[in-house]
């Protein structure tokens, strides 16, 4: 079973994206901070993580290079409403942009 790892501060689409996906067969952990994000990175090594930017502790997409350094294998979905996703993340094959609001039947592309 993938491990999917959620960090987002608003709770609602996490338990939302949680209630979604869990029925697909995915062991889903939630993060709702930057700093207890990258704790649950360490503690369970997930398949893929949905990444906000926006976090009360921090800019998620400032943790991208960590997470691609300890979890090289790891797919990374950045999401944000706002449209303008670095450029440098771009090249990265193995980095998504979901734009919010999120489409259920988009988010399986995302996975």
């Amino acid at each position: 079973m993938k491990k999917i790892l959620i960090i987002d501060d608003e709770q609602d689409l996490c338990l939302l994206l949680k209630t979604y996906l869990v029925p697909l067969q995915y062991d889903v952990h939630l993060a709702f901070t930057l700093k207890e994000g990258i704790q649950k990175i360490e503690s369970i090594s997930p398949d893929i993580v949905f990444l906000d930017n926006n976090l009360p502790d921090g800019i998620g997409w400032d943790k991208v290079n960590y997470i691609r350094t300890r979890l090289p294998d790891t797919t990374i979905n950045l999401m944000s409403a706002y449209r303008g996703f670095p450029e440098e993340l771009h090249s990265d094959t193995a980095i998504k942009f979901l734009e919010k609001p999120i489409s259920l039947v988009a988010l399986r592309r995302f996975l």
